[in-house]
């Protein structure tokens, strides 16, 4: 496994591959990042472990998701089942997995600490407001809270593919994920800029047809299922980030494969 280091062009092509291939199978993939969120949100509920529980199985869900964006672009059905590829995987990387979960859960836990020490964060009594949310304080909580977790995405963002795909270590894929997201930051820039331009044209359009309309509730009734969708796409593309960050060696196994090539 070697590091490739793409140009900066290939984080718009990124994007670009992450919604065509949703469009290959737009409700498989967003009925399974349905199950995922809806899986961390019921184990939010469980008394005392339920929120360590719900972060730990990020790492094994984002696995899933990208397993099933493999099978999208190999034009197959990705079934349910894909998104528990992460655990059917052989004891071993069972395990790594469990780890890499477990050091999220702790990364996680740490950002949350530390955010209170740094700023001051509102009490909420009751579900936040659009106008509470663009307040200043509110804001800056958002921004300090960004710039905390940075490290943290980046640590995580190629590591459960560097676990099941790879065999990597929980802690050395930590390191990979991290060296790989610096050494294509160019790429990751225009990756995370056309991600903005695509939330900004579809809030554009929504806005424009609820003022053609007159009719705000338009805009208030297609911003859950549109930010849905947009998620989701996002999750698909993901795959293709790891794909072009990592060059399998010859004696790999069960590596993703690139398009046209056999498993």
């Amino acid at each position: 496994m070697k590091l490739n280091i793409v140009p900066a062009r290939n984080g718009i092509q990124w994007v670009k591959l992450g919604i065509k291939t949703f469009g290959k199978q737009p409700l498989a993939l967003t009925g399974l990042f349905f199950m995922y969120t809806a899986a961390f949100s019921i184990l939010l509920l469980v008394p005392v472990v339920g929120f360590v529980l719900a972060l730990g199985i990020v790492p094994a869900a984002t696995l899933g998701l990208m397993a099933a964006t493999q099978e999208a672009e190999k034009g197959r059905f990705p079934m349910p089942t894909v998104l528990i590829s992460a655990f059917r995987a052989g004891k071993q990387r069972l395990r790594a997995m469990l780890v890499l979960g477990l050091l999220y859960a702790g990364a996680c836990f740490i950002v949350m600490s530390l955010l209170p020490l740094l700023v001051d964060v509102p009490q909420q009594q009751t579900p936040a407001t659009t106008e509470s949310m663009l307040t200043p304080q509110f804001q800056m909580v958002l921004l300090v809270g960004a710039l905390l977790y940075l490290p943290v995405s980046l640590m995580f963002w190629h590591a459960p593919a560097l676990v099941h795909w790879h065999g990597v270590s929980p802690v050395k894929s930590l390191f990979f994920s991290t060296v790989a997201c610096l050494r294509n930051a160019r790429a990751f820039f225009m990756y995370a800029l056309a991600w903005i331009g695509v939330v900004f044209v579809a809030a554009l359009v929504i806005t424009l047809i609820a003022t053609m309309t007159s009719n705000p509730q338009v805009a208030a009734a297609a911003l859950m299922p549109l930010g849905l969708l947009i998620t989701a796409m996002f999750s698909t593309s993901l795959y293709f980030t790891f794909r072009d960050s990592f060059v399998a060696d010859a004696d790999t196994d069960a590596q993703p494969h690139p398009p046209g090539e056999a498993p």
